[in-house]
């Protein structure tokens, strides 16, 4: 049997607990949280109060925080390409309605899409950034697609979700902290609990692999291998501003979140980390010689990539982003 024909088994093997992974790990839609319960009530006599705390408390943020913002809020409105890409994996059958992949994809959707929405209205409100500009890169980013070297393959795309939920977790923590100790508790609370959405979505997608490591080991450690050999790429890499065929805006954004500490390349190395000790690569049996091989690769990549990490300089300048205009920040 080809690998494509045995990944589409195990898919259909594991797609009889998705109903349950559902319960485990997404919210009812009635119980959740929703973008009003953190942003001025447009029915209410006080909105425009509200609105003006809001522009009154952003002042005392400095420019990166807000590249960092406009740049998470632009990788999360990019929501309908990760769905397209999610619906096209090896077991997932959008067209029969009662493929049970195809259903934890459209309510994982629907819960990230309140990520977008959330972070986009209090930018626009904040008065402190061009909304042209970055909705231009956002359409941009939806527009030119991007390419994270899966393929249609649900092994490499769950070790990529697993590594990127959590990378998300943490950009959207330290940018909550951040938030709070500048006395913007209330950015503080809505980038706090997106974070949390993201964590639960790492758990799922974590366990996804677990499930399927009991069952093919060898493929299962293979794709880890392949996914981890060629570096996780964001889902925003192909990020470009107005004007711009190519882009230096991701590289730069990349920056800016290592030179405040809300994502670096040490979390990168950490996360790899987590992975390993979550998956118990060090423990698993019955591996093809193969996948032995791939094994010792990656107990030994974190390491290996310290050594790097420890080499590497981040330029002190801010890049000037057509997103964030300095001059409005003092207004």
């Amino acid at each position: 049997m080809s690998l494509k024909n045995v990944r589409f088994e195990v898919m259909k093997f594991l797609e009889k607990d998705v109903d349950t992974l559902i319960e485990k790990y997404l919210i009812p839609i009635e119980k959740i949280w929703q973008p009003t319960d953190f942003l001025p009530n447009s029915e209410g006599p006080a909105f425009f109060d509200e609105v003006k705390e809001i522009r009154e408390l952003s002042k005392e943020l400095p420019y990166d925080f807000w590249v960092v913002l406009v740049g998470d809020m632009i990788t999360e409105e990019a929501l309908p390409t990760y769905e397209s890409w999610l619906m096209d994996v090896e077991g997932v059958d959008q067209v029969n309605g009662d493929n049970g992949w195809s259903k934890w994809v459209r309510h994982w959707t629907a819960e990230e899409n309140r990520h977008g929405d959330v972070l986009n209205k209090y930018l626009y409100l904040s008065g402190r950034v061009n909304m042209k500009e970055i909705e231009k890169t956002t359409q941009y980013l939806i527009a030119d697609g991007f390419d994270i070297g899966t393929d249609r393959d649900p092994y490499k795309n769950f070790v990529y979700t697993s590594f990127q939920e959590l990378a998300t977790y943490i950009s959207h923590n330290r940018v909550a902290k951040i938030a709070t100790s500048t006395g913007n508790k209330q950015l503080g609370k809505m980038c706090k609990i997106i974070s949390g959405d993201e964590m639960r979505h790492h758990h799922a997608y974590s366990e996804f692999v677990e499930r399927i490591f009991k069952v093919d080991p060898s493929q299962m450690m293979m794709a880890f291998h392949y996914m981890m050999k060629q570096k996780i790429t964001m889902p925003a890499h192909f990020l470009r501003e107005s004007g711009n065929k190519i882009s230096t805006a991701f590289e730069e954004f990349s920056n800016t979140a290592q030179r405040i500490g809300v994502y670096t390349s040490r979390d990168y190395i950490d996360i790899l980390e987590k992975l390993i000790v979550r998956w118990e690569i060090d423990k698993i049996t019955n591996l093809s010689d193969e996948a032995e091989k791939a094994r010792d690769y990656l107990m030994k990549l974190p390491e290996r990539m310290l050594r790097i990490a420890d080499r590497m300089t981040i330029p002190e300048n801010s890049f000037q982003f057509k997103w964030v205009e300095p001059a409005k920040l003092k207004l």
